[in-house]
């Protein structure tokens, strides 16, 4: 069995904090809720559930109204607090696409705060592994960035 790691997204982000704030802003279903809307206009809808263990699962809902809502449910299978994290993650659309992929999250003190670097393998397509490189993920630190930057202020 061989790999495609063309498939492969890699890519990495310095955040304002401590791997331990980081890595908490990233698992906590009360810090995700913030900052999943925390850059948007419109409030949506946030709704978030985790169960931090080994096999337990993150469910995230999420979307601009009841009709247009998007599903990921991630399963842990790796927990080094807050160093690593490995999930299984399958997620789905509004209207009933699917895609399960791998995770891997780590989060490293340096100057400065955490250097996290996400690597996630099992897209389908390498327009899809774009869209998460350019979009997804760049979205998802964006908010985390500013949920750091508001708290560590009081905003």
């Amino acid at each position: 069995m061989t790999t495609d790691t063309s498939l492969d997204l890699r890519m990495t982000r310095i955040l304002p904090a401590s791997p331990e704030e980081v890595f908490d802003a990233y698992t906590d279903a009360e810090k995700q809720k913030i900052w999943f809307s925390i850059l948007d206009e419109e409030p949506g809808i946030v709704e978030i559930e985790v169960d931090l263990r080994v096999g337990g699962q993150q469910t995230a809902v999420w979307g601009p109204d009841r009709d247009t809502l998007f599903r990921e449910v991630q399963t842990f299978q790796v927990i080094d607090r807050p160093h690593r994290l490995v999930t299984e993650s399958t997620g789905s659309t509004p209207d009933g696409m699917t895609m399960t992929t791998h995770i891997e999250v780590t989060f490293d003190a340096v100057d400065g705060g955490t250097l996290v670097t996400v690597v996630q393998s099992g897209f389908p397509a390498v327009e899809v592994r774009d869209f998460f490189s350019q979009e997804v993920w760049v979205g998802a630190l964006n908010r985390i960035e500013a949920y750091l930057k508001s708290v560590a202020t009081g905003d």
